[in-house]
């Protein structure tokens, strides 16, 4: 009770303001007050306003929270922002959002390619798909390729969901490199155009024997219908900088040496000639050429993010 009367008469009077030493020596021990980190305190509601808090100098805190008036040169010590380069923008921080509702779709996509495209071409027997050299047979195949677009879609729509990033700005987007852009058109029209001027030498005699035009298209028809869905897809998601333009030609690229595959095996009922399918052979080996530097690209722009990533 002592103390206390002595610190309030001594906070109520402005004249005396030091601590007397015995009580200093008592209360604190080894200690100067004038080191204590403590700053500032709230005066109780009945209190009335010490004379000392006033509004000038470089006092932290104004008003009745005032205990002590802070130096200009202890400003320094305290977490104050100096410039421009001391505030830091979160938005520019790379956040990680956790979406565990995309986690399903890393099997669910794969397996919609492999229902709608692998189990229809290797598993069901060629004879109860293919119905002979006529428009039906045709159709037949055309309609086991669009099976295999519609799956083609849904996975890359689902690749799509995944690796893009949700609220992504258009700066952060997938950007194309042009040269990839010009590689892929140049090998695309390549597969397109060659298999025409096949059948237009055929037509005009170069080429013998002749080759009918339905037998043509059962061969190749279903291959140069995809090859145009391909490139249409890969210049939508160019258009729309999607992240699966590295994985689309990848994904039509493997079906379609499948289906080059199945038209060697419909080339002996048909009856087509021997350059035909001399030239499906070839065919498929561009093609598996064509996705080998896929591969490599894939892994060439894997190691491309990866030192870009490094760089500060």
């Amino acid at each position: 009770m002592e103390k206390q009367v002595i610190l309030r008469s001594q906070l109520h009077n402005p004249g005396s303001w030091k601590v007397p030493t015995l009580l200093h020596r008592s209360a604190f021990p080894q200690t100067r007050l004038k080191n204590l980190p403590l700053l500032c305190s709230k005066l109780f509601p009945w209190e009335a306003s010490p004379p000392y808090a006033s509004t000038d100098g470089d006092s932290i805190i104004k008003g009745n929270n005032i205990v002590e008036p802070i130096d200009a040169e202890d400003a320094p010590e305290f977490p104050i922002l100096q410039s421009e380069e001391d505030v830091i923008e979160m938005k520019n921080q790379p956040s990680v959002p956790q979406q565990p509702l995309k986690w399903p779709m890393w099997l669910l996509g794969p397996s919609v390619l492999l229902v709608t495209g692998m189990v229809p071409t290797l598993w069901l027997p060629l004879s109860s798909v293919f119905l002979g050299p006529n428009m039906a047979g045709l159709l037949s195949l055309v309609g086991l390729d669009c099976m295999f677009n519609l799956g083609a879609t849904l996975f890359l729509l689902m690749a799509d969901a995944c690796g893009r990033p949700k609220g992504m700005s258009v700066a952060h987007k997938s950007q194309v490199p042009f040269t990839y852009q010009l590689w892929n058109l140049g090998a695309s029209l390549l597969g397109f155009i060659l298999p025409l001027l096949m059948l237009f030498a055929s037509h005009k005699g170069s080429l013998q024997p002749q080759l009918p035009f339905v037998s043509f298209l059962v061969l190749l028809g279903p291959y140069l219908l995809l090859l145009s869905i391909q490139m249409l897809t890969e210049m939508l998601t160019w258009h729309w900088k999607s992240p699966v333009w590295l994985v689309t030609p990848i994904v039509y690229e493997a079906y379609r040496v499948l289906q080059l595959m199945r038209g060697l095996k419909l080339a002996g009922e048909v009856g087509a000639p021997a350059w035909m399918v001399e030239s499906i052979r070839g065919l498929v080996s561009w093609w598996v050429l064509i996705l080998g530097i896929q591969l490599m690209r894939v892994a060439w722009f894997a190691g491309f993010a990866y030192q870009a990533q490094q760089q500060p």
